[in-house]
């Protein structure tokens, strides 16, 4: 893809790799680059800086912009730990990543607005997504818990830290951002996006050696790459997606580093470290039990810790021994974030690095075989000797879900025992369709029974009846026992899930097979090439249904379910 003229959003643009990526873009010739950060000091003095470095470029050429892209965008400013204490944010934020997306949630988010505002073409994302959710640590979180329950508490105070728990669970969270991260994307017809992942360890095994004062491995450190690799598997399916940008991710698997090196403070959390001082004739003795926080606090000395350090971004600041350590041979080692950046840039440009991971999975995934297309047709064809054998139709057993593939199946079948072909379905009213599957229904007990016992309900043609078992797999439980009866819930719970049998199915359903007809008729009968696969002879020249195929016409071009690679 060309840069050129091109809106540019860099997603942690301050940080060590978004600001190599962000002087790598300014060569392409991009239209404007948006330079974000959590803090606005940050994305606000990254965008001044670089408009002085290159002050020949336009003033509004380098946009600031900040927040934590993983909340709404009310939130966004805040402190997480702090929003957690607060009930009505913390139930806000718990119901925005737990319940099911709809366009609340999505149009409030922070990175649908950043995008529904800006509408970048390429959008290059160096924020380290696995460290900002893996580190809000579940552990504490459930050793908070443990000691409540231990000390008899009230259910309100227990209520409050499970509400915490849940929205401090990892894969409900990152899940719910590339969610949003997509529908945001596809809103604003991003062309190209590009992820700056992680593997957690900087490349190393089981076996690291740098712990957060726990257990080796530590099991943070672990989370972070079992977030990392999840959020690697739904960028694959992201990539996997029609009509959704192209997907890459770039995962070094070493140290990176560095930014500055320098003599001065070190600071822990954007704060200069305080020096102590203790005498010897102050010393603890270590009898009885050991406090790990003091009754009295020591005082300070009044001087910061000063040094020579190196800077190397998110990972943070390191003394020369630290350095030293860590990206010695055989230990992390390292990889500079213009490597990175140049990586990042080529891949844009269509070139092939052979570092995205989402092509590379593409490349090592087994894919469907010649074999098993081949022994497709041979299944097909032994289910249906063995239905003819034992009389019986083989529709659909809600087995595989959703509750809407077998509602379809059902409905589908329905119109062929009453009408026939395809054809022939089309040459019946719909008033007459819905009559005769209502009559059918009623008529059969045994295909009645089927169709409700797999959790599939019917509704009759007057649209205020329904036929049901004991379960129903539409609408599905979500912790309410009864739900309120309106004409526009049930609309949407008979299209999910419940075999309908009012008119206007009936008419929809005629549309459907119009144009399924009108697709293979208007394929000239002289095109013998590869091009079509659902030709006349697919459709047994509608003499014919296969209900299946029917379905899966449906889910390609409504529900818009077509596997993008073979």
């Amino acid at each position: 893809m060309d840069i050129q003229n091109k809106t540019v959003l860099v997603l942690g643009a301050w940080g060590l790799v978004g600001n190599a990526v962000v002087r790598k873009l300014v060569l392409e010739n991009p239209k404007q680059i948006i330079i974000t950060s959590l803090k606005q000091v940050e994305a606000e003095d990254e965008a001044k800086r670089l408009q002085a470095e290159f002050a020949d470029l336009p003033a509004d050429y380098f946009i600031p912009w900040w927040g934590n892209i993983f909340v709404r965008n009310e939130f966004k400013d805040e402190d997480r730990l702090k929003l957690l204490e607060i009930p009505e944010k913390r139930k806000r934020m718990m119901k925005d990543t737990l319940e099911e997306m709809d366009e609340e949630i999505l149009h409030s988010s922070a990175i649908y607005q950043l995008l529904n505002k800006y509408k970048p073409e390429i959008i290059i994302d160096c924020v380290n997504s696995a460290t900002g959710i893996a580190y809000q640590d579940i552990y504490t979180n459930y050793r908070n818990i443990k000691k409540l329950i231990d000390k008899n508490p009230t259910v309100e105070s227990l209520a409050a830290e499970t509400e915490k728990l849940l929205c401090t669970v990892y894969v409900p969270q990152i899940i719910r951002h590339v969610q949003i991260l997509y529908a945001s994307m596809y809103e604003a017809k991003t062309k190209i996006y590009v992820k700056i992942g992680t593997s957690g360890t900087g490349g190393m095994g089981l076996n690291i050696p740098y712990t957060h004062s726990e257990e080796k491995p530590s099991r943070v450190l672990l989370s972070k790459s079992s977030v990392a690799g999840a959020h690697t598997l739904l960028l694959f399916l992201m990539g996997r997606t029609p009509e959704g940008p192209i997907t890459k991710e770039i995962k070094p698997t070493a140290a990176i580093a560095w930014k500055k090196i320098a003599y001065g403070d070190i600071k822990k959390k954007g704060k200069a470290i305080e020096l102590f001082d203790l005498p010897v004739t102050e010393a603890v003795n270590l009898e009885g039990k050991l406090k790990l926080k003091l009754d009295k606090e020591l005082n300070k000395s009044g001087k910061t810790l000063k040094s020579v350090f190196i800077d190397t971004g998110e990972n943070g600041t390191f003394s020369r021994g630290e350095f030293e350590a860590i990206t010695a041979q055989g230990q992390m080692e390292y990889v500079t974030p213009e490597e990175i950046a140049v990586d990042v840039i080529y891949e844009i440009k269509g070139g092939n690095t052979g570092h995205d991971i989402i092509n590379a999975l593409d490349n090592a995934t087994l894919e469907p075989t010649y074999r098993a297309g081949i022994l497709q047709h041979a299944a097909v064809e032994k289910l249906e000797q063995l239905e003819g054998e034992y009389k019986v139709d083989s529709v659909a057993f809600e087995l595989l879900g959703p509750p809407r593939l077998s509602k379809l199946l059902y409905e589908i079948y329905l119109l062929k025992k009453v009408a026939g072909n395809m054809k022939q379905i089309l040459e019946v009213t719909p008033e007459l369709l819905s009559k005769k599957c209502f009559e059918l229904i009623n008529s059969e007990s045994e295909l009645r029974s089927k169709i409700i016992s797999i959790g599939i309900p019917i509704l009759l043609p007057d649209g205020k009846s329904l036929l049901r078992a004991n379960e129903m797999k539409i609408p599905p439980y979500r912790g309410e026992d009864e739900l309120d009866i309106d004409e526009k819930s049930i609309d949407r719970w008979a299209k999910d899930g419940w075999v309908d049998l009012r008119v206007k199915n009936m008419e929809a359903w005629k549309l459907r097979l119009k144009a399924i007809i009108d697709e293979a008729e208007n394929i000239p009968v002289e095109d013998t090439s590869s091009m079509h696969v659902r030709t006349k002879a697919y459709w047994n020249n509608f003499e014919k249904i296969d209900v299946g195929k029917v379905v899966s016409w449906i889910f390609i071009h409504e529900e818009k379910g077509k596997r993008m690679k073979a």
